[in-house]
């Protein structure tokens, strides 16, 4: 099973601030769909809840939430990411975790592959992504881009070494 971590992350980490992404990337949302379309994604409860629209089209979207009894329109729930990712490989042989920042660092040694955007500058934020050891990743792609503002950002595809 492939188990790929999907985020944007400023240089310092962090990757939301009050429920929110503190940068606006298009692009990285494009990516974002593109890569994830057809897979189920599993997500935090307060990562569904910062969609504006629900659920995430073209995708089974699993939620993980200690909530016993919570559900959402269009969404399967989990206990746990173990539930989750039993959910998801009977459905696909790969699984997009999508955060937060709970989730990532609980899915991390599970994972195979990172597709990484690197938001090249810090932000300010209340959600992080784990750091990753880089002896344990090899890169495999990148392509390195700016906004018309100049925010620069790179799209990283790593896979576990």
């Amino acid at each position: 099973m492939n188990i790929v971590l999907i985020v944007a992350a400023a240089d310092n980490g962090v990757i939301g601030n009050k429920d929110a992404i503190p940068w606006r990337l298009p692009e990285d949302l494009r990516r974002f769909k593109t890569l994830t379309m057809g897979h189920p994604i599993v997500m935090g409860r307060k990562t569904w809840d910062s969609f504006p629209k629900k659920p995430l089209p073209g995708r089974t979207n699993i939620v993980i939430t200690r909530q016993s009894g919570w559900s959402a329109q269009g969404a399967v729930t989990a206990a746990s990411l173990e539930e989750a990712m039993a959910l998801a490989k009977a459905q696909d042989e790969t699984v997009f975790i999508i955060g937060g920042g709970e989730i990532y660092r609980a899915a991390l040694p599970l994972a195979t592959h990172v597709e990484l955007t690197e938001v090249h500058r810090a932000f300010d934020g209340d959600a992080h992504f784990p750091a990753l050891d880089k002896s344990a990743w090899r890169e495999t792609a990148r392509e390195d881009h700016a906004t018309p503002d100049g925010l620069g950002y790179s799209f990283v595809t790593l896979e576990r070494a």
